[in-house]
């Protein structure tokens, strides 16, 4: 059976943004911090070992799997800072369009820096994704 392995944890966020090794994109992640709270309104969580998440839901897929997420997020990793926003909402691509300099993969969008992005089209994508997660998995 499969094991959720990113769960919410206790670990502290400020104690893990403080042991980011680049001092750029550690002062990036507390810009991010702040954008995240702000527009969320919810407290920042750590979710595994490296992603900082906020606000959460419960899935539950047609195949039985399940388990729980963050409503949006992001972890500043080495090569680029991982932004976590709900996939699947048709809109979420033409809120990309603003972003600025960003790449995507499956699920994560990449950026280098939070200089290189919009950050009014960061705040917007924070909602949609917020409030496309809370209507399509209401039960949380």
């Amino acid at each position: 059976m499969y094991k959720q392995k990113t769960k919410e944890t206790d670990n502290s966020v400020i104690e893990f943004i403080e042991n980011v090794e680049n001092p750029k994109k550690r002062e990036d992640a507390y810009k991010l911090l702040d954008i995240f709270v702000e527009t969320t309104g919810y407290e920042a969580k750590m979710w595994g070992p490296s992603i900082i998440g906020f606000g959460a839901y419960h899935y539950k897929y047609e195949s039985g799997h399940e388990g729980d997420a963050p409503l949006v997020g992001f972890s500043p990793r080495k090569a680029k800072i991982s932004l976590y926003f709900a996939t699947g909402d048709t809109e979420r691509e033409s809120l990309l369009e603003d972003l600025g300099k960003h790449t995507t993969g499956k699920a994560c969008v990449y950026i280098n820096k939070v200089a290189d992005i919009n950050v009014d089209a960061l705040k917007a994508l924070i909602n949609q994704s917020v409030k496309f997660l809370q209507e399509t998995y209401p039960n949380r």
